[in-house]
């Protein structure tokens, strides 16, 4: 069984990783609304449906990427509250 001190140190590897799929994550979402602003841009005026859906999965799609991101922060959290009751 590992000690005390090498399960922190695995946790806190972890939680390094996890920031950074978040911080990526931030990146994605970013990009998705960049797209959503071309595609509104390049289509303005327009009524097509197929444009409409277009636009509402990209931001579907963002928002999506935003919950993602809040799961992986409660589970560093836990980690972390883990890892600060060892």
């Amino acid at each position: 069984m590992a000690g005390v001190e090498e399960v922190r140190a695995g946790i806190a590897l972890a939680n390094q990783k996890a920031s950074e799929s978040v911080a990526a994550l931030q990146q994605a979402t970013l990009s998705l609304e960049e797209a959503q602003q071309a595609l509104a841009n390049a289509t303005q005026g327009s009524g097509q449906e197929e444009i409409q859906h277009a636009y509402g999965m990209l931001a579907e799609a963002a928002q999506s990427l935003n919950g993602v991101q809040g799961t992986i922060n409660a589970s560093i959290t836990s980690a972390e509250n883990y890892a600060g009751r060892l």
